[in-house]
């Protein structure tokens, strides 16, 4: 275990934790397969994206780039790769060599929430890889068409027919939040999964299902245009961009899901150049530009190092799973 003796600015939204001057890298990173700090990096950087260009994770993966490829002088190119939630591209980089040439974006909800829809096994785990960095939190938020009749949860459960749900995918933070929000509820409705939030919008937008739970980045700008009507945010505590929408806790129900992002390596690149990433990351992080890429796209900073990453998607997993079992939520995993 190597210890990374660095202090971050920002403290984990909506958990309250304190950050400490030294916490331990996680994964082991120890030497072989790759070059050391001071060889580093061998030419362009590529971020591989589990998703379609245009979306949450895409932008952030390019935001991020722009910062790293300034501070290492070198191009850091975002390559996507979509299909499977992003597990992927996930895989792709479990294959690529250990010498931090190749990264990708992991997206939290692989790692907590997609394990209860897919055979055991078969989920990507954090452990596999080692994390450069946290990058930021992104709420949920449940919306739907405005002439739909539907403003609150109250009037989902007084509908007298059974609601129709759109999510991003199987085993989702989107699919989650809603089989939780309708299970507490006691309101009958039926998942209609999507690849993605840009058809999951579309679908809303267009009244092929009732309602969608889709991240705020991606819906705000319908809400703010009045073409989406926001029932309730998943955050544990009100956005400040959404500050007149209730949080699924306010309204009566337990569903504090969020979708969080790291930046990950292959298992096995050296310490050093692990560091030297978060150095330029860290760097990015202070910027301007940066800054500003977060607040307009309504994301909420979490740049924490990769042993609190580690640590707070195992403790999610955990989490989930009690709360999976105790309402009997079948996200889609054989049994």
């Amino acid at each position: 275990m190597t210890t990374i003796n660095r202090a971050r600015r920002w403290a984990t939204a909506g958990t309250g934790l304190a950050l400490t001057l030294s916490l331990a890298a996680c994964g082991g990173n120890v030497g072989g397969g790759g070059s050391d700090a001071a060889e580093y990096p061998d030419g362009p950087v590529t971020i591989l994206v589990g998703a379609d260009p245009g979306g949450s994770t895409d932008l952030i993966a390019r935001a991020a780039a722009e910062g790293m490829s300034d501070e290492l002088g070198v191009a850091v190119n975002v390559e996507n790769r979509p299909g499977a939630n992003g597990a992927l591209s996930l895989q792709e980089l479990a294959g690529e060599e250990p010498d931090g040439q190749t990264l990708a974006v992991f997206n939290g909800s692989l790692a907590y929430i997609t394990p209860f829809a897919v055979a055991e096994g078969e989920a990507v785990s954090i452990e596999d890889y080692e994390v450069v960095s946290g990058l930021s939190l992104d709420d949920y938020v449940l919306v739907t068409a405005p002439d739909s009749g539907f403003a609150t949860v109250e009037d989902l459960a007084a509908a007298g027919r059974p609601i129709t749900f759109g999510t991003t995918g199987v085993g989702t933070g989107s699919q989650l939040s809603q089989e939780l929000l309708f299970n507490q509820a006691g309101i009958e409705a039926t998942s209609v999964p999507f690849d993605g939030g840009a058809p999951t919008l579309t679908a809303v937008l267009g009244g092929q299902v009732d309602v969608g739970s889709i991240q705020l980045g991606e819906a705000i700008e319908q809400i703010e245009a009045g073409e989406l009507t926001p029932i309730v945010t998943f955050a544990e505590e009100r956005p400040t961009y959404l500050p007149d929408t209730p949080t699924a806790i306010e309204a009566g129900y337990d569903v504090p899901v969020q979708q969080s992002r790291a930046l990950v390596a292959p298992q096995g690149t050296p310490a050093e150049v692990v560091d030297r990433l978060n150095e330029a990351l860290d760097a990015t992080f202070e910027t301007e530009a940066y800054q500003q890429f977060n607040e307009d796209n309504q994301l909420t900073p979490w740049e924490v190092d990769g042993a609190q990453v580690t640590e707070e998607y195992t403790s999610n997993l955990q989490d989930y799973r009690a709360v999976v079992e105790e309402y009997g939520i079948d996200l889609g995993a054989e049994q």
